[in-house]
């Protein structure tokens, strides 16, 4: 196997709170070294022109969120990034050294060979795509063999392959569910599919909504699904020690409370879950973890503070609300959930279902979009749209505890298909095809 040189961005990676395109990134990057690959990173952040402080203003700006500007402030931003977008990009070298404690960072920024950064790079890429419908070109020196772009952004590193993950099209399949300003999104897609020397993405479904929408060979639109990393310890700890800890943080007995995580957007389906519940008529707590997102106003309204009453039902008992948790007591609380609901409107993969299957804990999930594909045997499917078929789903896991130890059998065979090793294997498969159209 020829050793490369293969980039990732850091976009999401260096947002204040993780993504689940941040979660892939973090992967990818994992399996690339795995494989025995040099990794690159780059970055959008600002770090200066003094080599000597650039690794200082990098861990500085990593993850935070940005301050509040003034009118004359953002004035002046946009107008910076706008005249950058008539230029050629450029990134440089920050060099990681023994300088800058970084065990904070050990869940949130992987370990790279090689990090360089361009000021705001993807913000005045955006403005390039808008002013000359192409994408921004970026230069460095002694670029990677291949830029993998974990995410549809309007750049192009000269002097590499570059491929560009499209994990959906949720904007454009459900428009109303997202806050895109839908004609650029389609623009910024339709140039990943001309400019890409090849597609990834991450679930069959995915790979068909692409060919079906954008004129693409399907030689070009590798689907190399994901797989979910997670500390060893998650996995092999004592399961007494998780109950003990979660009842003694939150009150929750082992198997005794229904799971939602993620962010709290339309496409969640969080009201649906609510009714659902509520239908059930169950005592059985239901635990909601994630911020609270533009277009689920009723739902935040349902879940106000105090005693809430939903529908005249008092669930302030019932219904645990919990803005963010660290990964590692996320984890806990997933392992010991009598089920994880995730009847979401349409998915690109699905992470949070490959998460609570790998963590032996079944899952209640939509039979349409990709999910099907990463659940199989080791959840119910429903109609997402279906009230009444998410409650029947809930209420049967409640009260049959030998069908919950059923699909926490079946999900060990289906984890099985997204392991790490597996993830490699597509993943090599696909990067010898796009050396090979390089040769």
């Amino acid at each position: 196997m020829t050793r490369l040189t293969i980039g990732i961005d850091g976009y999401n990676l260096a947002m204040p709170r993780g993504t689940g395109v941040a979660t892939y990134g973090f992967a990818l990057t994992q399996a690339i070294a795995g494989m025995g690959h040099r990794t690159n990173a780059i970055f959008g952040l600002d770090v200066g022109s003094k080599p000597e402080t650039r690794e200082l203003l990098f861990f500085d700006k990593f993850g935070r969120t940005p301050q509040k500007e003034t009118r004359k402030q953002k004035q002046r931003r946009l107008a910076r990034e706008i005249w950058q977008s008539f230029f050629t990009a450029n990134a440089d070298d920050v060099p990681m050294t023994e300088a800058v404690e970084k065990q904070s960072f050990s869940y949130s920024l992987p370990s790279f060979d090689r990090v360089v950064s361009s000021p705001r790079l993807f913000e005045v890429a955006h403005w390039h795509l808008q002013f000359f419908n192409r994408f921004l070109t970026l230069r460095m020196d002694n670029p990677p063999d291949i830029m993998h772009w974990t995410y549809p952004v309007a750049v192009k590193l000269a002097g590499a392959k570059n491929i560009y993950t499209l994990h959906d099209l949720v904007p454009l399949r459900l428009p109303y569910a997202t806050l895109d300003y839908k004609h650029l999104y389609y623009r910024l897609i339709e140039r990943c599919v001309l400019d890409a020397d090849h597609i990834c993405t991450v679930s069959e479904s995915s790979r068909n909504d692409i060919l079906s929408r954008f004129p693409i060979a399907p030689e070009k639109v590798s689907n190399t699904y994901q797989t979910a990393p997670m500390p060893p310890e998650a996995l092999t700890r004592d399961a007494g020690e998780d109950a003990r800890m979660i009842e003694g943080m939150f009150d929750l007995s082992e198997r005794g409370y229904f799971l939602f995580f993620g962010a709290l957007d339309p496409k969640k389906n969080i009201g649906r879950i609510i009714e659902a519940y509520l239908t059930t008529r169950t005592q059985t707590p239901l635990v909601i973890v994630g911020a609270r997102n533009w277009g689920t106003e009723q739902e935040s309204r349902m879940l106000g503070g105090g005693n809430v009453s939903v529908y005249g039902h008092n669930v302030s008992n019932r219904i645990v609300q919990l803005d963010y948790l660290p990964r590692d007591l996320l984890f806990r609380l997933i392992r010991g959930a009598k089920a994880v609901l995730f009847p979401s409107l349409f998915e690109g993969f699905g992470l949070p279902a490959l998460e609570a299957i790998q963590l032996g804990t079944p899952v209640i999930s939509s039979n349409i979009s990709s999910l099907p594909e990463v659940v199989g045997e080791a959840g119910l499917l429903v109609d997402p749209y279906d009230v009444q078929a998410i409650a029947n789903a809930m209420a049967a896991v409640d009260s049959d505890a030998e069908l919950g130890e059923r699909l926490r059998k079946a999900g060990q065979r289906q984890s099985a298909k997204f392991t790490s090793e597996a993830y490699r294997a597509r993943l090599a498969a696909m990067y010898d095809v796009v050396m090979g159209s390089a040769r």
